[in-house]
């Protein structure tokens, strides 16, 4: 059965909006980035899918974002005593759905297949889908040098000034059939309140989205308020890519096929001429919280 809204998503923001979107609705599918994706101690990590997959089964490290609730580091310190560093703090609760996830890879399963057997030993009952199917990674060109999105964002801390940002790999993905399905059957698309560049910018640069989008109602919840993010390092990529940083800014990455941009009711008023603005409260701090906005939402829809 397909459901009625599909939710676009990427990072920590939108995970925060699916972890009381649950709460008051069922009728919704996700679409999430796969461009940070990234092989580590032999294991396909897919951080954007696994936050998913933890906000709807409530498994998440809700104080991180990231990350299983209550997972311990045993392993990756082993490791790191034995001289190996694998660039990223990776838990052994964590680990286990990266292992699960490669041994399905190697069995023949494609991304999407291991992600639908995934979410449902986890107990979610919605549709999570990749972006695609195909390899895609984000490199972020600094003045340092071309590196992945994960060593500038975890191995660099975000600090290199970034000249621009390649998405690898993106001419040669495909909306996978299914996803293209849902989309097309769907009511409406909510974006998460997810980084536009890095997030979201992958998932509507693959072939076949931009042309859907442009045909569905389109909500976005901004990510920035006021001229500032409210977590990582999307302003720092706006910026470099000539956006300005501010939810005006996040409108113009969405030209395209936006229809409502809905903005923190702390911030300023904005008048644009091809988007129909509202406020809200977007500042997710406990569920309720995202319940909230998520009835919010679902008005709108």
């Amino acid at each position: 059965m397909n459901r009625t809204i599909a939710i676009l998503s990427g990072g920590t923001g939108t995970p925060k909006l699916l972890w009381g979107f649950k709460e008051v609705s069922d009728d919704f599918f996700v679409v999430v980035n796969t461009a940070e994706d990234v092989w580590v101690s032999g294991n396909k990590i897919c951080p954007d899918i696994d936050s998913v997959i933890y906000a709807l089964s409530d498994t998440i490290d809700t104080e991180k974002w990231w990350g299983a609730r209550e997972d311990s580091f045993v392993t990756h310190e082993r490791l790191k005593s034995l001289g190996f560093d694998e660039g990223m703090m990776i838990g052994d609760i964590d680990r286990a759905t990266h292992i699960l996830r490669s041994h399905l890879i190697r069995k023949g399963k494609d991304l999407l297949e291991a992600t639908r057997i995934l979410k449902s030993r986890f107990g979610v009952k919605q549709e999570i889908f990749p972006m695609c199917n195909e390899e895609v990674s984000t490199l972020i060109e600094t003045e340092s040098g071309t590196m992945h999105f994960q060593e500038f964002w975890v191995g660099r801390r975000g600090e290199p000034k970034v000249n621009n940002i390649i998405f690898k790999g993106i001419d040669e993905a495909k909306i996978p059939v299914e996803v293209k399905e849902f989309l097309e059957k769907c009511r409406a698309v909510i974006i998460g309140p997810s980084n536009p560049i890095t997030s979201i910018g992958p998932i509507i640069s693959v072939k076949g989205y931009k042309e859907i989008l442009e045909e569905k109602k389109v909500i976005v919840v901004s990510p920035i308020i006021g001229k500032n993010p409210v977590s990582g390092p999307a302003g720092k990529f706006m910026r470099s890519l000539g956006y300005e940083v501010s939810p005006a800014g996040v409108a113009e990455v969405y030209r395209d096929f936006i229809d409502v941009l809905v903005i923190d009711e702390r911030d300023s008023d904005y008048e644009l001429d091809f988007v129909e603005v509202v406020k809200a409260d977007t500042i997710m701090k406990k569920k309720e919280d995202a319940e909230n906005l998520s009835e919010f939402l679902l008005e709108l829809v």
